[in-house]
């Protein structure tokens, strides 16, 4: 499975391959074993830890669920709805390409428990940087708030199954 968020306009951003794991009822669910590269213009690593990742079939965001080793447990960027391109099947299966524009906000949630918004500032200066047009400003608002939310009241994707999700392949590496 080969990620690509994108910024508006078309600008390259975060880019990454993973392993393709299944659809449920939230949304399609791949991880990224320790040892990916993750790559933007100008930056590129190997990260140490594994994430899984969950891209739901109608909603404005991705989330990542991150193992006990990081400072941040979930971090969900607000995006444009992503687009599915299925690929050749591998060995393993399914294969995807899925890319979805990034529209700066974020939500996360820390090891500690604290749950914020991130990036307001960058994206008011995108938005008019960028000329967001303002139904694409009203999803990224409306589906941090959304997140938000959910998170606060223990809904899931974001209470256990995702972390669920990430003990699962993490077990059986």
């Amino acid at each position: 499975m080969f990620g690509r968020f994108t910024k508006w306009g078309g600008g390259a951003h975060w880019q990454w391959q993973g392993r393709y794991l299944d659809e449920d009822e939230f949304g399609r669910w791949f991880e990224a074993p320790a040892g990916t590269r993750c790559s933007r213009p100008g930056v590129s690593f190997l990260e140490a830890d594994p994430w899984v990742s969950l891209v739901p079939r109608d909603a404005g965001w991705v989330a990542g669920f991150y193992p006990a080793t990081k400072d941040i447990s979930l971090y969900v960027d607000m995006t444009t709805y992503a687009s599915w391109l299925p690929l050749a099947p591998g060995r393993d299966g399914p294969r995807w390409e899925v890319t979805m524009v990034d529209l700066d906000l974020d939500v996360i949630l820390t090891r500690e428990g604290h749950l914020f918004v991130d990036d307001e500032d960058e994206f008011a200066a995108h938005r008019a940087l960028l000329a967001y047009p303002s139904d694409v400003v009203t999803l990224a608002e409306r589906t941090s708030r959304e997140v938000v939310e959910a998170v606060s009241a223990g809904r899931e994707p974001f209470a256990t199954v995702g972390f669920e999700r990430l003990r699962q392949v993490t077990c059986a590496e």
